[in-house]
């Protein structure tokens, strides 16, 4: 089984614009949707499951609690060519547990195995997975989580993706809970070992490579978030340090020509620049030039009717011109 490198499902952050943008900078990536609620998909106006080709290994995240909903919607996912359909049982935010999904529906295995279990029917041969907490609120021993991960793996699912921290439910924002519970890498890592035949992907707190790298010590896989988001130049790394693949890019400004062409086909199609540049903000991170780059795309880029700013933005960054 090789090891896995994945971009995290983040609301409002990977869309279909963002993820093209992710897999110019890296092949072997997994990339995950934002996640998507079941209500939408089947009652939405608007196409929640497009994507573009050149998107995978792509896996649809879902967000719902319903099985036969889950189902219609996997059997959907399958049919437009999703590489994986993905279980939300991480999310903690208020509008979320509203609806009874994301991380309130550790409290409720039961339901959870039979949303996968459907899931699982629907899908055929494509895989089936989830994205958990370790706990929530007060229920957060170690056996707690085991009796919702024993429900999945009675459900036939072996893909699993622990963010390492658990969930406060009331009292902390959606942000907050990104940060404030601590992390517990040893319990994703005992997860592991107690159940060996499961995929174990590792999320929360990694900031880069190295780190990445030495989680897959004890994991079959590793999923970053914010860190990619704001550094998507970090992506550019991983075909050659996990995969051991040539570097496709030696510099930033060598993908613009690709996204300056995403970009023009977009407008020309009745979109705007600032669809898919407010995901590019963060490419010269670390790099001298980064704050006069993502200044001329915040300043220039909402209104533009060309992908002109992303070249004279890395003008400034560069001191010449980037063709």
């Amino acid at each position: 089984m090789s090891q896995i490198f994945a971009v995290a499902p983040m609301i409002d952050w990977t869309d279909r614009h963002c993820r093209y943008f992710h897999r110019q900078l890296s092949t072997r990536a997994v990339l995950y949707t934002e996640m998507v609620t079941t209500g939408a998909i089947i009652h939405g106006k608007n196409d929640f499951l497009l994507y573009n080709e050149d998107e995978h290994p792509l896996v649809l995240q879902l967000g719902g609690s319903n099985p036969a909903d889950l189902a219609a919607c996997t059997r959907l996912a399958v049919e437009r060519g999703y590489d994986e359909i993905n279980l939300n049982v991480g999310c903690p935010s208020d509008r979320v547990q509203n609806g009874r999904f994301g991380a309130c529906l550790m409290a409720e295995p039961e339901l959870v195995g039979d949303c996968l279990k459907a899931m699982q029917d629907a899908a055929g041969t494509v895989p089936v997975s989830i994205k958990t907490r370790l706990g929530i609120d007060e229920q957060d021993s170690y056996s707690f989580l085991m009796r919702l991960l024993q429900a999945v793996d009675n459900a036939g699912v072996s893909r699993l993706t622990l963010h390492a921290r658990k969930a406060w439910l009331n009292g902390l924002s959606p942000k907050e809970n990104r940060d404030i519970p601590p992390l517990d890498y040893d319990r994703v890592h005992q997860v592991k070992r107690d159940l060996a035949h499961f995929e174990v992907l590792l999320n929360g707190g990694l900031q880069s490579l190295d780190e990445a790298q030495a989680q897959l010590q004890f994991v079959d896989g590793v999923m970053l978030g914010r860190a990619v988001y704001q550094n998507p130049w970090m992506l550019a790394a991983v075909d050659s340090v996990l995969y051991g693949q040539p570097i496709k890019w030696q510099a930033p400004e060598e993908v613009l020509p690709v996204m300056a062409d995403y970009i023009e086909r977009h407008i020309a199609a009745g979109g705007r620049f600032w669809h898919v540049a407010r995901h590019m903000l963060g490419l010269f991170q670390n790099r001298p030039g980064a704050r006069q780059w993502r200044r001329h795309l915040s300043e220039n880029g909402p209104r533009a009717e060309s992908a002109a700013p992303l070249y004279e933005a890395a003008e400034k960054v560069l001191g010449q011109a980037v063709a």
